[in-house]
């Protein structure tokens, strides 16, 4: 019969828990650093994405403009790169370096780069398995059913699946945005700057794949408890 108890699993957590905080943490100060920095160039994030853009093939990608703080984004189906206004009309360090990310993104599509396509391709078998895993992993607890487990946790595999093709898709993105920075368009410090951005956004995508990877030990762990029970 199942009965709710103190469950030590949940201290697995706790390392993914402290790493999306610090880089929660890490993203706020850094981005509010150097988005007060200017860049001696004087382009704002939409225009240098836009030079970027237009030199790498992908004239015809559109830019737009997009509400929120930190909202910025390729978007593969429509061809647009959205950028928040923080960073569409700013001329920061900051700013330039987010609008080159997301232009790496672009020209990634344009190459069809393939950890973006496979990522595309789990974008609908992950989103399925992170809405179903817990449910019906919860309900082979509740009846002691190891086939109802092992999908939640195959479901829930998806999704993490998803969480680690991610990293080479932002990593790859990144490299590129500073490559194409460094070619002449910011100082040395400003680029240092720009790395600075973008690897404490990277670390926030670390952090979340780390705790869908504890989470999913977690499942397994719970799932083998259950086991020795019955």
């Amino acid at each position: 019969m199942f009965y709710y108890r103190y469950d030590p699993t949940y201290l697995l957590l706790i390392p993914g828990l402290l790493l999306a905080l610090y880089a929660q943490i890490k993203v706020s100060d850094t981005y509010s650093k150097w988005k007060r920095v200017s860049t001696r160039s004087r382009m704002t994030g939409a225009e240098m994405a836009r030079l970027i853009l237009d030199g790498n093939g992908c004239g015809d990608v559109r830019i737009e403009r997009v509400a929120g703080k930190l909202t910025d984004h390729y978007d593969p189906q429509d061809g647009v790169l959205r950028l928040s206004n923080e960073v569409y009309s700013s001329d920061s360090v900051a700013a330039i370096g987010i609008a080159a990310h997301e232009a790496g993104h672009a020209i990634q599509d344009a190459q069809s780069y393939a950890p973006m396509r496979i990522r595309a391709a789990l974008v609908p078998v992950a989103n399925i398995g992170s809405n179903a895993a817990i449910p019906l992993f919860m309900l082979g607890l509740i009846f002691s059913w190891q086939p109802l487990l092992k999908i939640g946790i195959l479901c829930f595999a998806l999704a993490v699946l998803f969480y680690l093709v991610t990293l080479p898709v932002e990593f790859n993105a990144s490299g590129r945005a500073v490559a194409l920075l460094g070619d002449g368009y910011l100082t040395d410090e400003e680029l240092r700057g720009v790395k600075k951005v973008l690897s404490a956004a990277a670390l926030t995508y670390v952090a979340a794949a780390l705790q869908a990877l504890l989470q999913l030990l977690r499942l397994v762990v719970l799932a083998g408890a259950r086991r020795r029970d019955d």
